[in-house]
C-alpha cells in the first residue's frame, strides 16, 4: 500500500483512505505499513498463522502482554525522541546566535580598536606641540581674532573628545555584554547537547529492548502478534466511529493543507527513524512538520510544540491538513486525510502508512493554516 500511495497524486490517497474506512482496517499507533490479515479471519482459518500439528502458539494472553510491553517501549521512545528533536532544535537555534554574536563582538572589537586609535593620534598631536593644551596655546597668541576663532574649534575640540571617551566606554560595555551573552548561550548549547544525548541513548535502549523482546518470537507468534494488533486497532477505530464523529465531521481542505496532503501521500511506503525529516526517512513530527512546510506553512519541529504552539480545533471541526495530537503528552502526531483516516510514521521498524484517526487516544487537534 505504501508504495501505491507514494506514487499516486491526492485523489488516490483519498480513494485509500475511503477504503481503509469503509474496510475497518484503519492500523494502529504503532502499527506496520505492510497489509495484515483480516480481523475477521480467525487464527483457526488463516492458514497464514494456523500452526502446525508439531508446534504450539503462546496463548494470546501471554502475546498481549508482549503487545502491551512492545507499546509501552516504543511509546517512551517516542517521548524520548520528542526531547531529541527539541534538544537539537534549541541547539541549532543557540549555535546560529553565538554565530551572530561573534560577528558582533568582532564588529564591537573592530570599532573600539579604531576608537583608541583616534585617542592615540589626539595624544600624538598634543605631544607635537609640546603638551600645551589648545586653551594655553590661544591664550599664548598675540592675534585676538585667531583667539576668537580658536576659542571655538577648542569647544569643538572639546566636544568632540567627550563624544569620543563615551563612545569608547559604550563600546567596551557593548563589547563585554556580547562576550557574557555568548558565554551563556555556549553553557545552554552544552546542557542541550548533554539532553540531546541523553535522550539519544533512551530512545536507543528502549528500541533495542522491544527488538529484543520481538526477537524471541517465533515466526508464527510475531505473525499472531501482528494479527492481535490488528484486531486492537480495528476495535479502536469501530469504537470512535460508532460515537458518530465522522457525521460531524464535514471540513474540506484548505488550499495549503492539500499541499502538505499531498506530500504526506508522497511519502507513503517510507521507513519510520526517529530524529529524520525526510526525504528518505522520518519520524512522526518530521513528516507533519515537512508537510506543512512545504504547503508554505513551516510548523514547529515537535509533536509537543506543535500542540502548544498551534491554533485548536474541535475534532468535530477538523479537515484534511489539521493535525491529530494522540496521548496525554502529545508524544504522537498525525495528518488528517479525511474519511476517518490518517497518515503518519508509526514507529521504528514501520513505514510512514495510512491508519485510522481513532486508532489512538486522541489528545486533540491543531490546525497550522488556521486564520
Amino acid at each position: 500500500m505504501g508504495r501505491r500511495g507514494r506514487s499516486g497524486a491526492l485523489a488516490a490517497a483519498v480513494a485509500v483512505v475511503c477504503a481503509v474506512t469503509v474496510l475497518g482496517a484503519p492500523g494502529v499507533a504503532f502499527a506496520g505499513a505492510r497489509p495484515e490479515p483480516s480481523p475477521s479471519d480467525s487464527p483457526a482459518s488463516s492458514p497464514s498463522v494456523s500452526p502446525s500439528p508439531s508446534v504450539t502458539l503462546a496463548p494470546d494472553k501471554d502475546l498481549e502482554a508482549v503487545r502491551a510491553k512492545l507499546d509501552k517501549l516504543y511509546h517512551d521512545a517516542a517521548v524520548a525522541t520528542d526531547a531529541y528533536n527539541a534538544a537539537e532544535e534549541k541547539a541549532k537555534k543557540q549555535s546560529a546566535e553565538i554565530v551572530d554574536l561573534a560577528r558582533k563582538i568582532v564588529a564591537e572589537q573592530q570599532k573600539l580598536d579604531g576608537l583608541k586609535d583616534r585617542a592615540g593620534a589626539a595624544a600624538r598631536q598634543q605631544y607635537r606641540t609640546g603638551g600645551l593644551p589648545p586653551e594655553a596655546q590661544l591664550m599664548l597668541s598675540d592675534d585676538p581674532q585667531t583667539f576668537l576663532d580658536g576659542a571655538g574649534r577648542v569647544l569643538q575640540g572639546e566636544r568632540a573628545t567627550k563624544a569620543l571617551i563615551e563612545e569608547t566606554a559604550r563600546t567596551q560595555r557593548d563589547l563585554k555584554e556580547y562576550a557574557d551573552d555568548a558565554a551563556d548561550r555556549w553553557r545552554k548549547l552544552e546542557a542541550n547537547r548533554k539532553a540531546k544525548a541523553a535522550a539519544k541513548k533512551r530512545i536507543e535502549q528502549r528500541v533495542e529492548e522491544a527488538e529484543k523482546l520481538q526477537s524471541r518470537l517465533e515466526k508464527r507468534q510475531q505473525e499472531r502478534l501482528a494479527q492481535l494488533e490488528q484486531q486492537a486497532a480495528d476495535r479502536a477505530q469501530t469504537e470512535w466511529l460508532d460515537t458518530g464523529i465522522l457525521k460531524d465531521v464535514k471540513g474540506s481542505a484548505s488550499e495549503a493543507g492539500a499541499k502538505a496532503v499531498k506530500f504526506a501521500t508522497a511519502q507513503l511506503g517510507k521507513p519510520y527513524e526517529w530524529g529524520a525529516q525526510g526525504p528518505r526517512t522520518y519520524d512522526c513530527s518530521g513528516l507533519t512538520s515537512q508537510a506543512w512546510a512545504a504547503a508554505g506553512h513551516p510548523i514547529p519541529r515537535t509533536s509537543q510544540e506543535q500542540w502548544r504552539q498551534l491554533k485548536h480545533v474541535d475534532v468535530k471541526d477538523m479537515r484534511p491538513g489539521d493535525l491529530i495530537i494522540y496521548f496525554d503528552d502529545a508524544s504522537h502526531v498525525a495528518m488528517y486525510v479525511g474519511d476517518g483516516a490518517i497518515i503518519h510514521a508509526p514507529r521504528p521498524g514501520r513505514t510512514v502508512t495510512v491508519a485510522g484517526a481513532g486508532t489512538m487516544p486522541i489528545l486533540g487537534v491543531v490546525r497550522p493554516d488556521a486564520g
